[in-house]
């Protein structure tokens, strides 16, 4: 019972407190009302890359990474891009040698360096085209806009749900066995040489056709002779008359090479007038949602022409339209439960239970703008443009243009933490706005216990945050993420002086518009859902990190 008791303390001490924020810090709200222990920094090391770029190299746009997205074991990541293409990675474990090797290598502590994390490449496939809606003479593009996993089947297939603009597909991924037809009736020498088989009719060369001869072109002691045999038939009826060596054998089916293929099972299409901005999988496995601009719809992951509207905004008059929905997600836990943000930065709760259409939620999180602080940018900065879960869907993480919101469900009136990402742009929202900047949509994710969260910035950075004491650093997409910490150190090292003031400043201050850096922004990344892995596209490149 002590035991227990202790245990349960320190759950309730790792959960974060209601805590206010205080509007006028300028340092994040921490979750905790006292001291919090403090949470060891992570160590963010490079792992791994796919695509990378070589200096000068120009990218094609379809190349441009569009979604990012770990199954539920981590085992398997999928990325989606603006050609239309999924490209799906498999997780590679380090052998036993090899993690002995690495224990060997402890330092002087006895602290092991972290494994580093390998993925391999698995498949592609293209899972959209470019289409043209003639009725409303609009073309679609066939970007990906998200995508997420599926249950796994009975055996080893994968299933995963895309989408672009206006249609949504399921794709069954699975291995296969390749098959190649072997011991035909023919010497070594013949088949070392590689020689054409025509000579045998149609369908004996490649081992994908009929294994008996054509009656077009019945088998000659002529062409036999042409094929390559040399031996004396036992019964001839000429002079070394040529015919195969040794009895006829029967040709035999062995297997080859595994392949990874993909196949469209399911496909749904029209049921939504405006774009699709997400998708969200049930924890039922069995059902899903998708939002647009105006609607949610519920979808049965078997059913392909049929959907339930669960929650609709749009109103008698478009004149009347004052928001629109930005994201969707389901709870991790509870199926009839999902939210969905707006445009005007809330957060609705809705619960399937109480009514078959949802647009009246039974929670709404929503922070009241100081007042006076209004201005021409405020609903477009308030905008949401993520929202994710916690794991065990206590918290609600929201990203907007300027900064990161985590919310408890049990508590609407305020956010329990807010991190600013972007407040050094906050005075440059007229060049933002100029240079459609200010619209950029950036993800968000978090860790497996929800301490620490993660989003993307501009110059190919993302900002990680400490749930718990309100702790910041900044990385960058590359093969050496910790440049920006070690200027900041030098910094500090160098103790006021005029080159570590320098320092301090340039790994401190954010890139802005102007800068040469700015265009090269982080805006999709997904956190490994059981270690200190994540994966982050940055162009047509994708950056793999552990911690």
């Amino acid at each position: 019972a002590a035991a227990a008791a202790a245990t349960a303390a320190a759950a309730a001490a790792s959960r974060p407190s209601r805590q206010t924020r205080a509007s006028a810090s300028s340092e994040p709200t921490i979750m905790a009302s006292a001291a919090p222990e403090p949470i060891a920094e992570l160590e963010w090391n490079f792992s791994q890359v796919f695509g990378e770029r070589t200096p000068g190299e120009e990218v094609q746009d379809a190349d441009v990474i569009s979604a990012v997205e770990f199954d539920r074991t981590g085992e398997h990541l999928a990325t989606g891009d603006r050609g239309g293409r999924v490209v799906l990675f498999e997780r590679i474990h380090p052998s036993k040698a090899a993690v002995e090797a690495m224990r060997s290598r402890a330092g002087p502590d006895g602290a092991t360096p972290p494994a580093p994390v390998e993925y391999r490449y698995l498949t592609e496939f293209q899972s959209h085209e470019p289409e043209f809606d003639y009725l409303k003479s609009l073309e679609i593009e066939e970007k990906i806009n998200t995508l997420r996993w599926c249950h796994q089947g009975a055996n080893a297939s994968r299933f995963l749900i895309s989408t672009n603009d206006k249609t949504i597909k399921l794709w069954k991924v699975f291995e296969k066995q390749m098959q190649c037809v072997a011991d035909y009736n023919l010497d070594a020498h013949t088949r070392d040489n590689g020689r054409d088989m025509s000579v045998f009719g149609p369908g004996k060369g490649g081992g994908g056709g009929s294994n008996r001869a054509s009656p077009a072109a019945p088998i000659t002691p002529e062409k036999c002779h042409d094929a390559g045999a040399t031996t004396t038939s036992p019964n001839p009826k000429g002079p070394n008359r040529p015919s195969f060596a040794g009895p006829l054998k029967i040709p035999s089916v062995r297997a080859a090479d595994v392949v990874f293929s993909a196949r469209c099972r399911r496909l749904y299409s029209n049921a939504h007038a405006y774009h699709i901005n997400s998708l969200s999988v049930n924890s039922d496995c069995e059902t899903y949602i998708s939002a647009d601009d105006l609607r949610v719809n519920l979808w049965h992951l078997d059913r392909h022409d049929a959907s339930f509207n669960i929650v609709d905004i749009k109103p008698g008059n478009m004149e009347d339209l004052t928001e629109v929905i930005t994201a969707a997600e389901f709870h991790p836990g509870s199926c009839n439960l999902f939210a969905y943000s707006s445009s005007k930065g809330s957060i609705r709760l809705a619960d399937m239970r109480s009514n078959a259409l949802c647009n009246a939620h039974c929670k709404l999180f929503d922070e009241a703008e100081p007042p006076g602080a209004r201005s021409f940018f405020s609903e477009i900065i308030a905008s949401i443009s993520d929202v994710k879960f916690s794991r065990d869907g206590r918290y609600l993480l929201a990203r907007d243009y300027l900064t990161l919101k985590l919310w408890d469900i049990n508590m609407e009136r305020e956010p329990v933490a807010t991190f600013k990402v972007h407040e050094h742009l906050r005075s440059k929202l007229c060049d933002l706005y100029e240079s459609d900047a200010i619209f950029d949509k950036f993800q968000c994710c978090l860790s497996r216990d929800g301490s620490r969260l993660a989003t993307g910035s501009y110059g190919n950075q993302f900002r990680t945050f400490d749930s718990h004491s309100g702790g910041t650093d900044t990385l960058e997409v590359t093969k050496n993420p910790q440049r920006l910490r070690r200027l900041r150190q030098q910094g500090m090292a160098a103790e006021g002086g005029a080159d570590g003031k320098k320092a301090a400043a340039g790994a401190g201050a954010g890139v802005g518009p102007g800068s040469a850096d700015f265009p090269t922004k982080t805006l999709h990344m997904a956190w490994h859902p059981r270690e200190d892995v994540l994966a982050c596209a940055a162009s047509n490149s994708l950056y793999i990190f552990n911690a």
